[in-house]
């Protein structure tokens, strides 16, 4: 999956895509301060349901925390859940 992130203003989302399957996974965020971001929703298209898709965003967005020095509010129920299953992530999270 290709994921690109796209950020305007004090928001924006990570879009992953799959060659063949017209709509996208989409992970949507806001950004509560230069520190931190809070994760609000992960929408993955039924075509792309089983395949890892959202677990493949939630990797992204910590791996863009972690390289932006920021940290995650994880309000969305499917990235807080992952946040809950992954203790490797906890320097991710706020």
């Amino acid at each position: 999956m290709q994921i690109t992130s796209e950020e305007a203003g004090s928001g924006g989302r990570y879009t992953g895509r799959v060659e063949g399957i017209p709509e996208p996974a989409i992970m949507t965020f806001s950004r509560a301060s230069p520190t931190l971001i809070i994760i609000d929703h992960t929408e993955v298209p039924g075509a792309m349901r089983g395949t890892g898709a959202g677990q493949a965003l939630a990797e992204h967005a910590v791996a863009e925390a972690r390289r932006g020095g920021w940290k995650i509010i994880p309000l969305c129920p499917f990235m807080k859940a992952q946040m809950d299953r992954h203790p490797d992530w906890n320097d991710a999270r706020q």
